[in-house]
């Protein structure tokens, strides 16, 4: 299943640094990345943070060089119309492993070979052909990295998070202890800090507190894709949940992971908590019903 990087996001801020004013200040930079707002915030002395939070364009600008699907010239473009990449960077290729562990955490519910389908929808194509492409055990991602005939990769539902988690790793490694990254995932340095949940139908909802993690949040209704939602699962099964969001210790994981989840019942879902380990799951129904995991 696949998702549009424009799409709105359902998880507000509600917290703030709390900090000593004449040691240490919270500073923000913001811009886009992926087709996403971006906002990453530190707490630490002024000397310093504005020297952090410099670096980052460059970083993201090397994540969009990779897997936008807007850029002719990513990796991701070039794969998609070709079907080969050769030499994929390290970045690339770290990305693909995650998704593939992904794939296996869901039974196969997220699927990066969407994409045609995807595309199909969004252009009144034909979905029975688009839909028959999908299959993620069919890309080789070797030395080269090749896609069967007529496919093609959207990693829309898990490149935010991995951009979150590098911006977050490259912080920690500078010497940052309390950050906040919003690449539309969040995730969290140090902490505690308090989100809102909201639903596109319902509206505020619920809030969960975040410390050294991550959360990622997904809504089908955000955005009507054809006669259907624009997250897709290959099978072509509907979505359980008006909203699905789920905690994990990496942005990367939660990304991927909350976007299978609004296609899990409960059941399914207390299974994929315990299987990758997630601090918790909160889904809301259509009646506008929190319920946590």
């Amino acid at each position: 299943m696949t998702r549009p990087m424009r799409r709105r996001r359902f998880l507000t801020l509600a917290a703030s640094f709390a900090c000593a004013p004449h040691l240490a200040q919270a500073e923000t930079w913001r811009g886009r990345a992926l087709g996403a707002e971006v906002s990453v915030r530190v707490d630490g002395p002024r000397a310093e943070v504005a020297g952090l939070l410099s670096d980052i364009p460059a970083l993201l600008a090397r994540v969009e060089r990779a897997f936008s699907l807007y850029d002719p010239g990513s990796e991701l473009s070039r794969l998609n119309a070709s079907g080969r990449l050769d030499a994929p960077t390290t970045l690339f290729r770290d990305l693909m492993a995650e998704a593939d562990r992904a794939h296996r955490l869901t039974g196969g519910l997220f699927d990066p070979t969407i994409q045609p389908l995807w595309q199909a929808l969004a252009q009144g194509g034909d979905p029975v052909t688009a839909r028959a492409l999908i299959g993620w055990e069919r890309v080789s991602a070797r030395d080269v990295i090749a896609l069967a005939p007529g496919q093609a990769l959207s990693f829309n539902g898990i490149a935010q998070g991995f951009a979150t988690d590098l911006v977050a790793r490259h912080l920690a490694a500078r010497g940052a202890t309390r950050a906040l990254i919003d690449i539309g995932e969040q995730r969290a340095l140090s902490g505690p800090f308090r989100l809102g949940i909201v639903d596109p139908e319902h509206g505020p909802v619920g809030q969960i507190t975040l410390a050294n993690g991550a959360v990622a949040t997904s809504s089908p209704g955000a955005l009507r894709l054809g006669d259907g939602t624009h997250i897709l699962a290959p099978d072509g099964r509907a979505p359980r949940w008006s909203t699905a969001s789920v905690a994990s210790d990496t942005a990367t994981l939660a990304d991927a992971l909350s976007t299978a989840a609004v296609f899990l019942d409960r059941d399914a879902l207390t299974a994929l908590k315990a299987r990758a380990g997630l601090s918790h799951v909160t889904v809301i129904d259509a009646a506008g019903n929190l319920r946590r995991l």
